[in-house]
């Protein structure tokens, strides 16, 4: 039995040895090392670590569903529509020695009909369109961004108040001070900033306007000091918009001028009376820069009128840019019931003075007054998902008489006003 167990025994040994040899003569095979998404703590949230970079990648967005009713004019408007709305955003962020390098897009896709387009019966829309799109090194941004104007930028409500909310493309510079303090600034595309000018003529008899609007020359210089801490924030903001024209009369040259806009805004956090709860204040005066009221051609109800930045102004064999003037107030509170359940109220009022084309027998143009006033209910039951409608009432009061153009008539209106309602689901990830 034991020359048994030792012949056993030693012929594995023998295997062993054998199939040991023959392994050392194979090229070797290591596998490769896996890559594992890590993540990235150093900008918040979300963030990972692209494999094999030291960039941090977040992917977030947004989907909403809403409805709308507007106040009818006419017979063939529609009274209600609906949309549907995505946004994707990718933001790309890379620590170096010169402070964060950071990529940030992000894109939008609507679909909508009915009362959204008012482009007649049946009408529908599809647009999809970069509302951001820029990049930050150090102290740089260079793109698509928020305008360095903008400070309350329509934060609460979703229909429209009047206050400068715009997208655009820029070079920006922003030094900051510390303890919340920082200045920037930005040259900006003065054509997203530009309405028409038109000429007027000395008798005043002129039947119809001629679109006076020169090419653009020099972008949109703007500034702004903010200071952000804990209580809220402020910002003093200021615009600098050249306006060319081209004049009809061939023998006169309109010189451009500069128009310009300024703003102050105030954000007041409130957490003693509820957490979340702010209060934002916001006043802007511009001549020559109604965009930065967010002002020119609006409508209520059958009323429809335009302010331009500039008309020509015709004396004799000489003519000269005559500037519209306007200001705007706007104000907004928003308060959590529960953790929940938060409403904001909101409101802003409008008042421009241009010059008054209907002395010209023309239609369209005049001073004229608005405010806006609405409010919204929202129930957030998990986060991320927001539940709510809102109510805007608007009244426009142009000076005197305007004609109806908007119900295609030829009688005239001395104001009007509108009722609109949104429904929405929106969830955000």
């Amino acid at each position: 039995m034991k020359k048994i167990t030792t012949l056993l025994l030693s012929t594995a040994s023998a295997l062993v040895a054998a199939s040991g040899a023959g392994a050392a003569d194979l090229p070797s095979r290591k596998a490769a090392p896996v890559e594992y998404v890590r993540v990235c703590n150093t900008y918040g949230a979300g963030f990972f670590y692209i494999p094999g970079t030291q960039t941090c990648l977040r992917v977030s967005g947004r989907l909403r569903a809403e409805g709308l009713y507007l106040q009818p004019v006419k017979k063939n408007d529609d009274v209600t529509g609906l949309r549907a709305y995505g946004r994707v955003n990718v933001d790309a962020r890379t620590a170096t020695a010169y402070g964060t390098l950071r990529t940030f897009i992000r894109y939008d896709a609507i679909r909508q009909s009915g009362a959204y387009s008012k482009g007649g019966l049946q009408a529908n829309e599809t647009t999809v369109a970069l509302d951001k799109g820029f990049v930050q090194f150090g102290p740089l941004t260079a793109g698509r961004a928020q305008s360095m104007f903008d400070f309350y930028a329509d934060d609460l409500n979703w229909g429209t108040l009047r206050g400068s909310d715009q997208s655009t493309q820029m070079f920006a510079y922003t030094a900051t001070f510390g303890s919340g303090v920082s200045a920037t600034l930005s040259l900006e595309d003065g054509t997203e900033r530009r309405n028409d000018s038109w000429q007027r003529a000395d008798d005043f008899k002129r039947k119809a306007d001629t679109n006076l609007q020169g090419g653009n020359r020099l972008p949109d210089l703007v500034a702004n000091l903010n200071v952000t801490q804990g209580w809220g924030s402020a910002q003093l903001s200021g615009a600098l918009h050249e306006i060319t024209a081209s004049s009809a009369r061939a023998a006169q040259q309109v010189d451009s001028k500069y128009g310009f806009a300024v703003q102050a805004g105030l954000k007041l956090n409130l957490p003693m009376l509820a957490q979340g709860d702010v209060l934002w204040l916001q006043g802007a005066y511009a001549e020559g820069a109604l965009s930065y009221l967010q002002a020119g051609s609006i409508s209520a109800g059958g009323v429809k009128t335009t302010a331009d930045d500039a008309y020509e102004a015709v004396n004799g064999s000489t003519s000269s840019l005559k500037l519209s003037k306007g200001y705007a107030i706007t104000a907004a509170f928003q308060h959590y019931w529960t953790p929940a359940i938060r409403q904001a109220v909101f409101g802003s009022y409008l008042d421009v003075n241009t010059f008054d084309r209907f002395k010209g027998a023309a239609t369209g143009q005049t001073d004229y007054k608005e405010f806006r006033v609405g409010s919204n209910l929202i129930w957030s039951p998990v986060s991320g998902l927001d539940i709510g409608v809102e109510v805007l009432y608007a009244k426009l009061d142009p000076k005197g008489r305007v004609a109806d153009s908007n119900r295609g008539g030829t009688f005239t209106l001395g104001s009007d006003d509108s009722l609109s309602a949104r429904f929405r689901v929106q969830r955000e990830f």
